[in-house]
């Protein structure tokens, strides 16, 4: 089965609320983490930059349209395609992860793969010691400062 993997990266989007602390975090990770700073750099440069209230512009309406988006303090439901696993994580910094509170930190394969994602988004990524992964987002709740709100 992990031989019929190809890659194929979905569109993602990373609120300007969570963009600058993420591009700070990848870069001073690049020595201790160089893989996954750099797989997290990666998802950065092909994100798509939304207002912190996560809205974008709808390509049909023209109007602008809230997304369910996995951003930083998300509670994430996701499938790993490959083992049907199912697991219910919240994404956060390096400094508050949890594992058996299951808080992840954005700084680990899946917590890289899973920001900018959207309910119904699927990504396939290598792993820092050569396996492939797919997972698939849920369910997203999604939780922002109140001053960010409107």
């Amino acid at each position: 089965m992990l031989d019929n993997l190809q890659i194929r990266l979905p569109a993602i989007a990373i609120s300007t609320h969570d963009i600058d602390r993420l591009r700070h975090l990848a870069e001073a990770a690049m020595e201790k983490h160089p893989t996954t700073a750099e797989f997290l750099a990666r998802e950065i440069d092909r994100a798509e930059i939304i207002p912190a209230d996560r809205s974008v512009i709808d390509d049909i309406s023209g109007l602008r349209r809230k997304v369910n988006l996995v951003t930083m303090q998300s509670e994430v439901t996701f499938v790993d395609d490959i083992s049907g696993e199912k697991r219910k994580v919240v994404l956060v910094y390096p400094e508050d992860a949890d594992v058996d509170a299951g808080k992840i930190s954005i700084l680990t394969p899946v917590g890289a793969a899973l920001i900018g994602l959207s309910t119904g988004q699927s990504i396939e990524f290598q792993t820092p010691s050569g396996g492939w992964r797919s997972l698939t987002v849920i369910a997203v709740w999604s939780h922002w400062p109140m001053a960010d709100r409107k």
